[in-house]
């Protein structure tokens, strides 16, 4: 298959070449959860701290929020079906030298060589999507690729840290390994060759980073992401201190939360062409705006309620993950042959936006302010809207750069 249109005859096999990479999404987000959900076992079967252990996490968020665009550059000439084949064999490998870590100090190295793919794998199998299927099906084709992340947020924290805790953190890292060679072999054998994005020249990250609108759209995912992480990041005190949930009770709140996030990405997935991925995103925005105001409705009657509490996060979980898959059409849809460079710097994006939410968060926790973690998440949300609002009006010069 060549980078030209593609025909009905060809609907099979991109279909089928959009299994596999949802399936290598859904293993990619399976092994970026894998240590939180096994951090307890960690620490204590290496004989180091939490907070020790919580490196890993942080290592891995720092090497792909930097490795996205780097690699975008880096292997902007490569045929996909072979890169990202590579990118999850080289997944399966370290995860199992991973598994496989005799002490804290190869496991931290190890791990972090084990997160240079997700850098990789996702942005580039997004910017693919635009050359396997027709132009007015590829706001449904990147959601639907993007589904495997949800299915990790739904399966992944549980999955591990359930493996974690019959057989030991190495059992659920090496099931993560075999699910990436399973990966790899599957990429391999469906995705045809040929398919290569166009390469982004030192002139086209110069019109991407220079675009009002396309760092607007980039900014609206740093916003979100930062709004988000600033409460979801701390759910656990929270819901311990604010709410007297039990660890139970949290589980069951957060398998509500990837549930439910995996309905609303799969309702984004059949809507987003009707839609319009701007007005998407705009609507996901307010769904968890809306959630973070009515917030404190939750404990404003009396004694906790832990149904009232989940139908008020409702919205934010039907809009959280599905909000990043409409992002992610958004840009292709602006740009399409700026996708490789735009995909990747959205990736950092979440990242750092994660990274800055989960800071925001401990210094308000410092300074006795749980309470009111959800009142910084619903300003943060609010200048995501209007920066969404405001690169809204400024798509249509982009679009007419671009073509």
């Amino acid at each position: 298959m060549t980078t030209s249109s593609t025909s009905p005859s060809a609907t099979p096999a991109a279909a089928a070449a959009l299994r596999a990479l949802l399936f290598g999404n859904f293993v990619i987000g399976v092994g970026v959860m894998v240590v939180p959900g096994t951090l307890n076992d960690i620490s204590a079967s290496l004989d180091v701290s939490i907070p020790q252990t919580g490196l890993l996490i942080t290592v891995g968020g720092v090497l792909i929020g930097l490795g996205a665009p780097l690699a975008a550059g880096l292997v902007a000439d490569w045929d996909r079906r072979r890169l990202l084949a590579l990118s999850l064999l080289w997944y399966g490998v370290f995860m199992a030298a991973s598994a496989c870590a005799p002490s804290y100090g190869w496991l931290l190295v190890l791990r972090a060589l084990a997160m240079m793919p997700p850098g990789i794998f996702t942005p580039q199998a997004a910017a693919s999507v635009g050359l396997l299927v027709p132009l007015a099906q590829r706001g449904r084709a990147i959601t639907t690729i993007f589904l495997g992340w949800s299915l990790a947020s739904v399966l992944g924290m549980p999955l591990s840290a359930w493996i974690g805790g019959i057989l030991g953190w190495r059992w659920a890292f090496g099931l993560v390994a075999l699910l990436a060679l399973v990966g790899a072999a599957w990429v391999w054998r469906v995705l045809p060759d040929g398919v290569r994005p166009p390469p982004i020249s030192r002139q086209g990250w110069a019109q991407t980073l220079r675009s009002p609108a396309l760092m607007g759209v980039v900014a609206v995912t740093l916003f979100y992401s930062f709004s988000q992480m600033t409460l979801f990041a701390y759910f656990a005190p929270y819901h311990e201190q604010m709410m007297g949930m039990g660890a139970s009770a949290l589980a069951l709140l957060l398998l509500w939360f990837g549930v439910f996030g995996l309905a609303g990405n799969l309702l984004l997935s059949r809507q987003i062409d009707r839609l319009g991925p701007a007005r998407a995103v705009a609507i996901t925005l307010a769904g968890i705006a809306l959630s973070l105001a009515l917030w404190p409705l939750s404990r404003a009657f009396g004694a906790p309620s832990f149904w009232l509490h989940a139908l008020i996060a409702l919205p934010w979980a039907i809009c959280g993950f599905a909000c990043n898959s409409a992002q992610q059409a958004r840009l292709v849809q602006l740009a399409p042959a700026l996708a490789s460079a735009t995909i990747a710097l959205n990736s950092s994006a979440i990242y750092a936006g994660q990274a800055l939410g989960a800071a925001l968060g401990a210094s308000l926790i410092a300074q006795g302010l749980l309470a009111n973690l959800h009142v910084y998440g619903l300003g943060l949300i609010l200048i995501g809207l209007g920066l969404s609002l405001w690169a809204g009006r400024r798509a249509g010069a982009v679009q007419g750069a671009a073509r």
